[in-house]
């Protein structure tokens, strides 16, 4: 096995029998950082990834997002709705970064016969996530476990549904060796619904301490309700997630327990 490190907005020359595209930032935090790079990597990205398979003719496998649904009116959402996305707004760098990306692999598919598979993501979560990776549920177990605040933003009534990082994987080469019929999208998450501030009070139970739940301002089209509808993938791949919250967030707080009392150790050495 060979690493390379490489930008995938740059042509890619290498020999390989299936290609795995999961490049771009997938945390508001980090992909709002810099929108340009985060539009270019889903985009360009996909345009080069998708030649290397075409040259290849080779299987490509397309991390795509549920932020493709934006803010929906269906509920939960199926692979059949086109969603309710903003073009203009802040989160639009990814939401239709992704969008963009599918069009090119179902274009590629359409025109070269590629064999493409485009797996829709919901909100993931599980051990060796960034400590800073600004999602909700890495956010509200470091800030317990440091004994901060809990930020909910808005009133902490808008839903996710939450897939431990094994399910996922899981998901990922079920659909990956699925059939040449098999090209999606598919929904890959967990059909449980959660509002953020049950998934705060859950950590805080888990954790104990003395954090107390602070609300901040609502951030810009952030979606109100978002639940896989997983039909699709349990009828053609056999999936669905095996992992429920209480026990992915025990191995997760388990994992940032450590991670932080690691951090502390080496400071107190210093």
């Amino acid at each position: 096995m060979e690493f390379i490190r490489h930008d995938v907005c740059q042509p890619l020359h290498v020999e390989v029998d299936e290609v795995w595209n999961l490049a771009c930032p997938a945390s508001p935090v980090h992909y709002q950082h810099d929108p340009v790079a985060t539009t270019k990597t889903s985009v360009i990205g996909a345009i080069n990834l998708l030649g290397l398979a075409k040259r290849l003719k080779c299987p490509i496998f397309q991390a795509s997002t549920s932020e493709v649904y934006g803010d929906p009116f269906v509920h939960p959402q199926p692979e059949s709705y086109w969603g309710n996305v903003n073009p203009v707004g802040i989160r639009s760098c990814y939401d239709e970064g992704k969008r963009c990306a599918e069009t090119l692999f179902f274009d590629y598919h359409r025109q070269h016969g590629l064999d493409i598979k485009v797996a829709r993501i919901f909100n993931t979560y599980g051990p060796r996530m960034n400590e800073r990776d600004g999602r909700v549920v890495s956010n509200f177990i470091v800030q317990a476990l440091r004994g901060e605040d809990i930020t909910i933003y808005g009133d902490g009534q808008q839903t996710r549904s939450f897939c431990y990082v094994d399910d996922l994987v899981d998901g990922f080469l079920a659909l990956m060796d699925a059939g040449p019929d098999v090209h999606g999208p598919v929904n890959l998450g967990n059909p449980n619904e959660f509002t953020i501030r049950e998934l705060a009070e859950r950590v805080l139970a888990k954790v104990g301490g003395r954090s107390r739940l602070v609300k901040l301002p609502l951030p810009q089209d952030d979606p109100m309700q978002r639940q896989p509808d997983i039909s699709l993938a349990r009828e053609r791949l056999g999936w669905e997630p095996r992992i429920q919250l209480d026990e992915g967030l025990d191995r997760t707080i388990a994992y940032f327990r450590d991670v932080i009392d690691q951090a502390a150790s080496r400071s107190a050495m210093r």
